[in-house]
């Protein structure tokens, strides 16, 4: 059955003729279907499910000290949401991209869409109080448009250094197990603050058992939606610096580890729009294995 969403972009059809077959495939995209004639009868092939990245952008950026919320900030005359939008448009694996924008700067990014190419950008949409209320919109405006098998990237509009590789293994890793989270292991000793004494400690955490989770991160678009619901009917993970993957643990589900990238920084202070900017100037030595 073919699906039919507005979208501002062409249908292309195509057909091949062969003895007694014909072939015809449909697209309307993201959305594909195939129908196949043999000897006069028809078989059609559904959908194929889609990739639809969420993109997080609605904090004020208050942290950072500047005018302007700091997604918007502009690093070598392009805005760092655009860097982010551009990781997303570049990589195959990903259909079309939500963004879930501060209000007030909705047609600026509709015009920076139109500046940087970003043609896989089909809906912008307000943000919440929180980035748990923010990411519950995006989740909660898809319903009528995405399917339970479709494969949702959440992901910080502030994170612009999107590594293809890590992008590629949650998407490959979330079609097995349903999900896949961003990570990577500590390299320092964690210990554990004391009661008695804060300056003080006499407990640490073997490094070996801990991960550090971030964006990007994914999962079946079924589950997201019903955790959602769960969540926000139940006050579960909902509150505080609770996030997606936070809150998927808290109503019990099991998460799977992928690929991560000490690239991937979150930019909340001036340091690290300094560090960003140096990874953009940045090249690889050669020598190196």
């Amino acid at each position: 059955m073919l699906r039919f969403v507005l979208f501002q972009q062409k249908t292309l059809v195509f057909s091949v003729c062969l003895p007694y077959i014909v072939v015809q495939a449909f697209y309307i995209l993201p959305f594909k279907t195939i129908r196949i004639e043999v000897r006069g009868k028809e078989y059609t092939k559904g959908v194929v499910r889609m990739n639809v990245a969420i993109i997080i952008a609605g904090g004020s950026g208050n942290r950072m000290g500047q005018d302007i919320p700091k997604q918007f900030l502009n690093v070598y005359d392009k805005p760092v949401l655009v860097y982010t939008l551009e990781s997303f448009q570049k990589h195959e694996g990903i259909d079309a991209i939500e963004l879930v924008c501060i209000d007030g700067w909705h047609e600026v990014v509709w015009a920076y869409a139109r500046q940087f190419n970003i043609t896989k950008l089909k809906w912008i949409i307000s943000g919440g109080s929180s980035a748990q209320e923010s990411i519950r919109n995006g989740v909660f405006h898809l319903e009528n448009i995405c399917q339970e098998d479709d494969i949702v990237v959440i992901h910080d509009g502030i994170r612009p250094l999107v590594d293809e590789k890590v992008l590629t293994d949650v998407l490959e890793k979330c079609s097995v197990y349903g999900n896949a989270v961003t990570s990577l292991p500590y390299n320092e000793q964690i210990f554990v603050v004391s009661e008695e004494d804060p300056d003080t400690t006499t407990q640490f955490i073997p490094r070996e058992t801990l991960r550090r989770v971030s964006t990007p991160q994914a999962y079946r678009y079924g589950k997201l939606d019903w955790a959602y619901h769960e969540a926000y009917e139940k006050e579960i993970g909902i509150y505080g610096s609770n996030y997606t993957n936070t809150m998927m643990v808290a109503l019990g589900e099991r998460l799977h580890f992928a690929l991560g990238s000490d690239k991937n920084i979150k930019l909340t202070t001036r340091d690290d729009l300094e560090l960003f900017k140096a990874y953009l100037h940045s090249e690889k030595d050669t020598w190196l294995k």
